[in-house]
């Protein structure tokens, strides 16, 4: 089961258990002149173990080229490019939404450590988000996902299984992005 990782809505756990996060120190194991390592410990089978997206992707070098491909987009689009304050060097909101997404879908909190939290609807709400800028965003991001999931690591069913749910997530945070009438 794959299940996203959203900064403060899901836990994004994954099973086996994560060691508590208040014992950051490594195992102990007392060593013997006559110790045998034991076997590892199988999963048992009626077990369910869910991996993040982030993790089924390849992590963060999977959002990382998605995010360059979008932005390849945008460099080619007059209307996503009049959402950019500084068109010359839009590496640093390249890498903001490489981090954001990666920590979305399950990967490290360093969006979250960097920038606190996502408040995404206040962070865009100097730009002006209408219908067309809108759809000219989903369109590239869209795009973006398709051409980047041909490189995942995932089988067939599981490819469309989670390119369907990126294209839904994209789908909504466009939607929920627009702060102009009509």
């Amino acid at each position: 089961m794959l299940a996203p990782h959203i900064g403060g809505g899901h836990d994004g756990a994954v099973s086996p258990a994560d060691p508590s996060p208040t014992d950051t120190s490594p195992p102990r194991i007392p060593v013997t002149a006559a110790a045998v390592p034991e076997p590892p410990v199988e999963p048992d089978a009626g077990e369910e173990h869910r991996v993040t997206v982030y993790d089924a992707l390849g992590g963060q070098a999977f959002f990382d080229r998605l995010v360059e491909r979008f932005y390849a987009h945008v460099a080619a689009d007059e209307v996503l490019l009049r959402l950019y304050p500084d068109t010359v060097d839009m590496g640093p909101a390249r890498e903001r939404l490489a981090l954001f997404l990666g920590q979305y879908w399950g990967g490290p909190a360093t969006y979250s450590e960097r920038r606190g939290h996502p408040r995404l609807r206040m962070r865009h709400n100097p730009f002006a988000i209408g219908t067309e800028e809108r759809d000219h965003w989903l369109a590239a991001m869209l795009e973006s996902v398709d051409a980047s999931m041909a490189d995942t690591p995932l089988d067939d069913g599981l490819r469309d299984e989670v390119a369907q749910r990126l294209r839904e997530y994209f789908t909504m945070a466009a939607e929920h992005l627009v702060n102009q009438p009509g």
